[in-house]
């Protein structure tokens, strides 16, 4: 059996799967993240995702684990690689701990070339060559960069609403919709913690209201075409599909094909999430 896990800073996808693909069991947990949590903690999210595995698929024995992890970066790999090995009792050579960008390179991309974005509350990218990540736009993050994030997408949404770029009618919808004010949002965005995550929350609102909103669809596509530019064309790769993941991609699907034609790129495989790549990527599917 090997395991293979998805993880962000609020929950971790685990797979429990068959050499050959098939899925023994599926498990969530709470996110791994070794930026923000210590060994405790993330030791306590491996012990909380054992209690949930099925007396059937403990008996199998775990041959590998690859786990794929927002911000785990070089210098955290080490660490959370000794975790996964010491609490499955497997030698760290049999596991794999990669950040993110990685796991979504090869869930959309499998063994072959391509571009891979990642379009969720933040965003980011890579040019991938089958094996490895060969070239990486640096995000930024959403007070910097992270073009075409969710929390950008909020934070265009909330400027365009209060400076008149937007119908009166939808500011009312919103501050209605969403029981606020102008107040409120200063309030969230400059003294309350985690500005990203309310910015980004703010994205099912603009999906409820694109098709009477020609604007919003606008907002989006310009937002995307930005993400291409100043992400995706420093590569110097556009005869390569851009596939990508995240919520953002998923919902935003139509605009965000429309941005990548407009700069003269083709969008490929589009993922709300990637643990069903890794499955086919980890299994030979």
């Amino acid at each position: 059996m090997i395991i293979i896990a998805d993880s962000g800073s609020t929950k971790t996808d685990w797979v429990l799967a068959a050499p050959g693909g098939d899925i023994i069991q599926q498990i969530k947990t709470e996110g791994i993240n070794p930026v923000h949590q210590n060994e405790d903690d993330i030791l306590h999210t491996l012990t909380c995702m054992s209690s949930m595995v099925q007396p059937t698929a403990s008996e199998a024995a775990i041959e590998a684990i690859f786990f794929y992890g927002s911000g785990l970066r070089p210098e955290y790999q080490p660490l959370l690689t000794r975790l996964l090995a010491r609490h499955f009792q497997l030698s760290t050579d049999a596991v794999q701990a990669e950040g993110d960008l990685l796991g979504a390179a090869r869930a959309l991309c499998g063994h072959g070339e391509g571009i891979a974005c990642i379009l969720g509350t933040g965003a980011n990218s890579c040019l991938y060559d089958g094996r490895h990540i060969v070239q990486n736009t640096p995000p930024m993050g959403y007070i910097l960069g992270d073009e075409g994030s969710g929390a950008v997408l909020g934070r265009n949404l909330l400027n365009a609403l209060y400076k008149g770029l937007l119908p009166t009618a939808l500011r009312e919808d919103f501050e209605k919709e969403m029981h606020t004010d102008l107040a409120d949002v200063i309030a969230h965005v400059y003294r309350q913690p985690l500005p990203n995550r309310y910015l980004a929350s703010l994205s099912p609102f603009i999906a409820r209201h694109l098709s009477d909103c020609p604007a919003l669809s606008q907002m989006l596509i310009e937002s995307f075409q930005l993400f291409i530019r100043r992400n995706i064309a420093p590569y110097q790769h556009p005869h390569l599909p851009m596939s990508a993941t995240g919520s953002i991609a998923h919902y935003y699907h139509a605009e965000l094909s429309q941005a990548a034609s407009l700069e003269g790129y083709r969008l490929g495989h589009v993922v709300k999430a990637p643990i069903e790549g890794l499955i086919a990527f980890h299994t030979g599917q």
